[in-house]
Parts: C-alpha cells; sequence; structure tokens
C-alpha cells in the first residue's frame, strides 16, 4: 500500500462493491446513508493479505499474543492479521445470542489479546467481546478493525488502530430524515433483531 492508507482501503472498498450508499439498519440499530460491507473485501484473498499485513504493522508497538475476532464478520480478518503478525487466532460467536469463546478455544491468565473487529460504529460486538473472554481474565491491549466510524467516542474506553477512519453521518431511528422522506432501508448486517 502507498502511505495513504484512508484513500487506498477506501478505494479497495469501492473496487469490491463494499461501499453502500442509500439507507442503510447499521448493525448497532443506526440509521446511515453509507454502509462499509467489509466482507466484500474477503472475496479477494490477495486485498485480505494486503490489508492484513498494514493492521498486524499498526499493531507492531503493542505487546500482545493472541488475536480474538467475534464471528461471523471478522474471523476471515482476524485469521489474516495473525498470519501477518505471527500470532494465535482465535474467535467468539454467538450462542443462544450470547457472545461466547467455544470449541473447546481457551485463554490464560494475563494473555494479552487484541481484538479484530471489521467495521466498529457504537462497538457493541467490542464489548459483546470483551464479555466473552472476561473470566479468563486476560489483559486487552487494544483493538484493531479495518474501519472505524466512531467519531473518536470510544478512545477513552479502546485503544482502536483503524486502517480507515470515517466520520459517518448517523441517525437514531426516531429522529431519520431518510425514514421521513420514505426512502426504502436495508439491513444488510449479520446480527439479528433491531
Amino acid at each position: 500500500m502507498t502511505t495513504d492508507t484512508k484513500s487506498d482501503i477506501k478505494e479497495l472498498l469501492i473496487k469490491a462493491d463494499g461501499l453502500l450508499k442509500g439507507h442503510f439498519c447499521l448493525t448497532s440499530g443506526l440509521h446511515s446513508d453509507t454502509y462499509f460491507q467489509c466482507a466484500k473485501l474477503y472475496q479477494y484473498p490477495n486485498i485480505v493479505e494486503i490489508i492484513g499485513k498494514e493492521l498486524a504493522r499498526k499493531l507492531e508497538n503493542i505487546e500482545y499474543d493472541t488475536i480474538i475476532a467475534p464471528a461471523i464478520g471478522a474471523i476471515i480478518f482476524g485469521y489474516e492479521v495473525a498470519k501477518q503478525a505471527g500470532k494465535r487466532n482465535l474467535f467468539v460467536e454467538r450462542k443462544d445470542d450470547i457472545m461466547q469463546l467455544r470449541r473447546g478455544y481457551t485463554l490464560k491468565k494475563g494473555e494479552r489479546v487484541v481484538i479484530i473487529e471489521d467495521v466498529i460504529t457504537t462497538a457493541r460486538t467490542i464489548f459483546e467481546t470483551i464479555d466473552a473472554i472476561k473470566e479468563y481474565e486476560v489483559e486487552i491491549k487494544g483493538v484493531g478493525c479495518i474501519v472505524d466510524r466512531t467519531q473518536g467516542k470510544l478512545d477513552d474506553r479502546l485503544k482502536i488502530n483503524s486502517l480507515l477512519k470515517i466520520d459517518p453521518v448517523v441517525y437514531e431511528p426516531d429522529k431519520c430524515p431518510l425514514c421521513k422522506e420514505g426512502i426504502e432501508i436495508v439491513k444488510p448486517g449479520s446480527r439479528k433483531g433491531k
């Protein structure tokens, strides 16, 4: 990648049809005129390798042992970042609508963890991931993602390392002008409900 990672990531998303415009209900329940479908990037292993290397490079100043990604959206990206960083890779997944560490995975007390996500808006899934591994008494060293839509609101709670930081236009559902205009809403995310 060139030195302008932000432009490169946005361009990759556009080329892969992963940057959508319209009226969307985000996984967080908020509404937006822009949706990042990072899963579109995962069709192209060479692209995933490029962005995985880029994020692994951004995480080099953090001392950590293991990467954990929430299923399903971040599994592929989490694996690639772990591969590029030479770290152990695990994922958490929903069972009975609760994020859990399953499949015989375990963590040691004090193990240093970085959580990898594709897109972060409210960080609800990040906090669910933290809850899922809390019992192991690990040390959360940071968070990595492709797209950070938090507008800096979580900088004091999470150490987010992103490849693309976007200040999105988001609306509470009851205050959404797109709804008021009668524009059809699409919910492309993976979480049920809302």
